[in-house]
């Protein structure tokens, strides 16, 4: 296995930096050009239109977890050390977290990540809603929310007999043959994976589609997915730059990749405070995607300046940009940090934040249906 310590030196923290930039910008690009959104993708699915949407996520969820359970493997990048894998968890928390960023994420029209390639695209809406995203998220994690947090989370707090999906099945199935936790953490990858895949690569037209959206299409399917998978690969890239490239036995980094709730809170500290604290990870990181985005949409011509048209949209922006930010620091994560980053790790935490993501933005879809009935 390569040393990098000994690659990197003493600039150990200039080249996990610069790697950082680099993995946000490829995603501001690849987010940019497929126009890569969880919230449209399940609305449609709502809606009954088109899965394509969602099966370009279903993509990326796919390769995310197949490339960090092999990088867990190969590398040895410990998945277990990240946020998501615990066992003593609050599953109000997650829950009630889920529910408002999915709300959120429905009045805002976009989570944290797509609100920053939005801005690279001159959509200054996202601005507004990202300025409050990270007040929110600020104000939760160590502002005047957070006693509100802490004890929610020390209530509601429970024990469980495993972090992980394959721990939590070897616990539930004592077999009488030895299963070694490799051949657990497999089983549980190729079940996932088959009911993602099986998904993804699905044809069929929902009921309400059109056939715009039909014809509109790529034919090859694999052509379509091909954005999900790349945007998939960057997560176990993320495993591998704060687990193998910042590795460090004295000083380590906090194993992280994708997700942007606290990076947007602490990309505005940042912004505020850069005389007096070091660039982290998570603020190169949304740098990076901004300004991939915004190359993208200048290299497509797709930049346009955009603003709110009415007082009702910058609310929206306001409460849905403060909800996805108090709940994504409860749910530990948004679309992007749970639903794929999260999900990458086959952490149990992933499956309540996930369902109270999609029941928030189907609240708000049913609501926003009602209103225009």
């Amino acid at each position: 296995m390569i040393d990098w310590s000994a690659i990197v030196g003493g600039q150990r923290e200039a080249w996990v930096l610069g790697a950082t930039a680099a993995l946000g910008f490829a995603y501001g690009v690849l987010a940019q050009g497929s126009r890569f959104c969880f919230l449209r993708a399940v609305q449609a699915v709502f809606a009954r239109t088109q899965s394509g949407p969602l099966r370009l996520f279903a993509a990326a969820m796919a390769t995310a977890l197949v490339g960090s359970q092999w990088l867990a493997g190969a590398a040895d990048v410990n998945l277990g050390q990240s946020l998501y894998a615990q066992s003593r968890l609050s599953l109000v928390a997650l829950l009630l977290g889920g529910l408002l960023f999915g709300y959120g994420m429905a009045l805002a029209n976009a989570c944290g990540a797509r609100c920053l390639v939005l801005l690279g695209s001159g959509n200054l809406r996202s601005l507004v809603t990202l300025l409050c995203l990270a007040v929110g998220a600020a104000a939760t994690l160590s502002g005047v929310f957070a006693p509100l947090r802490i004890r929610l989370t020390e209530a509601t707090q429970t024990e469980l007999p495993a972090a992980t999906l394959p721990t939590l099945f070897a616990w539930l199935m004592p077999l009488s043959v030895p299963v070694t936790a490799t051949a657990w953490r497999w089983a549980c990858v190729v079940l996932l994976l088959t009911a993602l895949l099986g998904w993804a690569l699905t044809r069929r037209p929902l009921p309400n589609s059109t056939a715009a959206t039909t014809l509109s299409a790529p034919a090859s399917p694999t052509r379509a997915l091909l954005p999900g998978v790349l945007i998939g690969l960057l997560v176990p890239l993320g495993w591998w730059i704060t687990g193998r490239l910042g590795a460090d036995d004295f000083e380590p980094l906090p194993l992280g990749s994708l997700t942007f709730v606290a990076p947007v809170a602490q990309s505005l500290q940042y912004l505020q405070l850069s005389t007096g604290i070091a660039a982290s990870t998570g603020s190169v990181l949304c740098a990076g995607v901004l300004v991939g985005a915004m190359v993208s949409a200048l290299v497509r011509r797709e930049f346009h300046w955009q603003g709110f048209t009415s007082a009702a949209q910058t609310g929206r922006s306001i409460v849905g940009g403060t909800l996805m930010g108090v709940g994504g620091v409860l749910a530990l994560g948004c679309t992007i940090g749970q639903g794929l980053t999260g999900f990458s790790t086959l952490a149990l935490s992933t499956y309540p934040a996930l369902a109270g993501i999609v029941a928030g933005a189907w609240l708000a879809w049913r609501t926003s249906a009602r209103e225009r009935q």
